[in-house]
């Protein structure tokens, strides 16, 4: 990526809003027909979600034991990520958020349906005067991303203070996190070297470590297609 201002990626609909709303109106219609049917497990062929729990439970278990932690899934979608840290028991405040109405409807649904203790809420944290983001300054313990920035990445509009999204989230993200917590992500778009110069520059993040995968070989080049970084707030 050569600039804040040119990220390398073109705009798509993957990055929009009318999308994702009219994408989980479609899944939530399905789960309305069949309960069992709770939509796409987003990079399940990279094992990334089981990736992310076993990091969480082996890497970050000093955090995850004490009763009253805090997580947050950023642009949760269907929750996938939260119920699957639920069903392998991981206790405390479990919080999902996205900015489409859809998701969120449709995740709260499945928690219903299956009485997983999760939450679910409307959320922009890009916007600055979004209520979740001013009541939960300095909240969470952990933060999880898988593939919301990959979105926001596909967005070209200019947002507050003439900034793109992907300028605006390291921000964003630092403020919901406490001192010394984690911000786990996930990201098919950006190697590991461009995730942690992206997320780092602010000066409120550093790397904490990462999650390993089968490097590929092509041309002379190596690396994967999928990377999952820890990143911890200074």
């Amino acid at each position: 990526m050569s600039s804040d201002n040119e990220i390398g990626f073109e705009s798509s609909k993957l990055g929009t809003k009318e999308y994702w709303d009219s994408f989980y109106k479609l899944e939530h219609n399905n789960f309305k027909d069949n309960k069992e049917d709770i939509g796409e497990c987003w990079f399940d062929a990279s094992n990334a979600e089981n990736n992310m729990c076993d990091y969480i439970f082996n890497e970050l278990s000093n955090i995850i034991i004490k009763e009253d932690v805090k997580i947050c899934d950023l642009g949760t979608g269907n929750g996938h990520l939260l119920f699957q840290l639920f069903e392998d028991g991981l206790k405390g405040n479990l919080i999902g958020v996205d900015y489409s109405e859809t998701s969120v409807e449709f995740a709260k649904d499945i928690a219903l349906e299956n009485n997983y203790n999760v939450k679910f809420f409307k959320s922009d944290i890009l916007n600055s005067k979004d209520s979740f983001l001013i009541e939960n300054v300095n909240s969470f313990d952990i933060i999880l991303d898988k593939g919301t920035f990959d979105a926001i990445s596909l967005n070209g509009e200019k947002l507050h203070d003439d900034k793109l999204g992907v300028q605006i989230y390291p921000d964003a993200v630092a403020t919901l996190l406490k001192k010394d917590s984690i911000l786990l992500i996930t990201s098919c778009n950006f190697t590991e070297t461009e995730l942690t110069n992206h997320l780092t520059k602010n000066g409120q993040l550093k790397v904490f470590g990462k999650v390993d995968y089968p490097v590929l070989e092509f041309a002379g080049h190596k690396g994967s297609t999928i990377c999952t970084v820890a990143f911890q707030k200074l």
